[in-house]
Parts: structure tokens; C-alpha cells; sequence
């Protein structure tokens, strides 16, 4: 009897252990699959010629209005 129980027991193991390595291995391959799909169907950006920038005056107004609120904002929260 003991040595059916642990037949058993090692069949199971084996069964499960079976069955999730299977599932990962169609997991992996799934989403590989769909990785590849979705990079194929997926327009590639177009890579920009310069960069806009910015004024630098509106980085310097930009500047002031973020000074002058943290500057309010530590008046009113003293530690």
C-alpha cells in the first residue's frame, strides 16, 4: 500500500510539474508571438531633424513663477 501511495504521489508530482511547464513554454512563445506581431504592425516614429526649443525667456519666466511658488508655499507651511 505504501509504495502505491507513493507511485501516486510521483505520478502527480510529474503530472503538475508537466503541466506548468508546458503552460509557461505556450506562455513564452505566446508572447513572443504577439511581440513580434505587434512591432510589425506598429509605424515606426520618425525620427525629428531638430528639436524646437524653446525661448529662453519663457524658460525664465517659467523660472520666476516656479520661485515665486515655492517661496508662497514654504510661507504658509512652516516647520
Amino acid at each position: 500500500m505504501q509504495d502505491s501511495l507513493m507511485q501516486e504521489g510521483l505520478m502527480l508530482m510529474a503530472f503538475g510539474m508537466g503541466f506548468v511547464f508546458v503552460f509557461l513554454t505556450v506562455l513564452v512563445i505566446a508572447t513572443t508571438g504577439m511581440s513580434k506581431l505587434a512591432a510589425r504592425f506598429t509605424p515606426v516614429p520618425a525620427k525629428p531633424d531638430a528639436a524646437p526649443r524653446a525661448p529662453a525667456a519663457q524658460d525664465d519666466d517659467l523660472m520666476v513663477v516656479i520661485s515665486t511658488a515655492v517661496h508662497r508655499y514654504r510661507q504658509r507651511h512652516h516647520r
